[in-house]
């Protein structure tokens, strides 16, 4: 479709945020209704449109939205095979790990922040800055796999989910917001969005 179609940049950020968001909210709420699997059903489905409309909006595939994606289609669908909720359950700890093992790797083999590659374009940081922020996240996305194991594994799954979105998410906010001062200070050139 044409770039004339599609929303502005503003709006494309608060699109962007539903897509990731939305397929979750419904995953609550049809949990709360019909219980674990059909939520599962509900969080594939949702997902699976999430995606390629992220990327038309977007003009590209987004790289964490799409290993999240992947995981929840296939630890999803062996929820729902094998009537198992274990599966969705060990998700986030998984792409949480995931993504920590990926960042802290990057830095330690490659020498390298493989947030600048996904971020980039967003944030234009010293290599100092980079570091130092993929450092913080690498250990944070640890910290949300640790937050999934003691809910689903000490609770029950209603408080699991719940945990999903009154905990790790609002976690993740708030980690985010305390990266401005890191954003602010290691900013590379005049157009500081963060001064």
């Amino acid at each position: 479709m044409s770039d004339d179609i599609k929303p502005e940049k503003g709006m494309r950020k608060l699109y962007a945020t539903a897509l990731e968001l939305g397929p979750l909210l419904l995953f609550f709420a049809a949990n709360s209704k019909w219980g674990i699997f059909v939520g599962t059903a509900v969080f594939i489905v949702a997902t699976a449109i999430a995606l390629p409309c992220y990327r038309w909006m977007e003009g590209r595939w987004p790289i964490m939205p799409m290993v999240g994606g992947f995981f929840v289609l296939v630890f999803g669908g062996l929820t729902i095979w094998l009537q198992d909720e274990t599966f969705i359950k060990l998700k986030p700890t998984i792409v949480n790990c995931l993504f920590g093992v990926i960042l802290g790797g990057g830095l330690l083999i490659l020498k390298r922040p493989l947030l600048k590659p996904i971020f980039g374009a967003a944030f234009q940081l010293t290599d100092e800055g980079w570091r130092k922020l993929t450092v913080r996240w690498a250990l944070f996305f640890f910290v949300l796999a640790a937050i999934n194991e003691v809910a689903w594994r000490s609770f029950s799954t209603e408080t699991w989910i719940a945990s999903k979105m009154f905990v790790s998410f609002p976690a993740t906010l708030v980690f985010a917001f305390f990266q401005v001062p890191l954003l602010k200070r290691y900013w590379e050139g005049d157009d500081n969005p963060f001064a």
